[in-house]
């Protein structure tokens, strides 16, 4: 009796994944290190909190807009090759033909059978195959610059918002402390998340975003301590 055997892949999840996590790990550090800097040189809890959405709202647009002009560039140098490829099949298709069978011989495939195959997939879509097998290129990794602005500037707001709703609830003196422990823990549960949606080992991707969180927080709060300057 033969048994389903079923693959499930995440490669289709890269695009926004990555836009995703870093968003959410940028709003969750840079929100805690301005709110742990800020309050560890004494200021006001009014103005911590006025800079914590500040933050808030500037990196959500600055995520979006980084997002959106780096995922836009990428596509138009995608747009370029596809339309240099269109041109190369129309005008050289027997050369095309070659350089297809080429790349399946250097994969294993003997010559009559790379021929076959080659003759085959361009029968079928030639523009599709060579995109693919000869520059890489597929739906699934397609540069998509409005979804990967919008998934930075949800998840920057998302995680932002953490740190930044621990301000009124904890006045004085320890916020610094409070905020940086917990957004570390925050930090924590992203890189769990994060590595159980891209299939990836847990312990490595916590580690990371924990590391480096924590020197971000610690450099800021050391900086308010040391000038000691109250804000406002």
């Amino acid at each position: 009796m033969s048994r389903l055997h079923i693959e499930a892949h995440v490669v289709d999840r890269i695009g926004w994944l990555r836009a995703s996590i870093l968003g959410a790990n940028d709003g969750i550090v840079s929100t805690a290190s301005l709110i742990a800097g800020v309050a560890a040189a004494g200021a006001a809890q009014s103005t911590i909190l006025l800079t914590g959405v500040a933050g808030l709202v500037a990196g959500a647009m600055s995520m979006a807009a980084g997002e959106y002009v780096s995922v836009s560039s990428q596509g138009d140098a995608e747009k370029a090759d596809i339309a240099r490829e269109t041109r190369e099949l129309e005008t050289q298709p027997e050369f095309e033909r070659e350089e297809l069978i080429g790349i399946y011989e250097k994969r294993g495939l003997d010559r009559d059978l790379a021929e076959k195959v080659a003759t085959k997939l361009m029968e079928g879509n030639a523009l599709e195959t060579h995109l693919r097998d000869e520059l890489g290129l597929t739906s699934e990794m397609s540069a998509r610059p409005v979804q990967a602005a919008l998934a930075s500037a949800a998840s920057f707001a998302a995680g932002a918002a953490l740190p930044l709703a621990l301000v009124p609830v904890f006045p004085g003196p320890s916020l610094a402390w409070i905020v940086s422990g917990a957004s570390l823990l925050f930090l924590a549960i992203l890189g769990v998340v994060g590595a159980k949606a891209g299939g990836a080992p847990m312990g490595k991707a916590v580690a990371r975003v924990t590391f480096w969180g924590a020197v971000a927080m610690g450099a800021t709060a050391g900086i308010g301590a040391l000038f000691g300057t109250t804000v406002g």
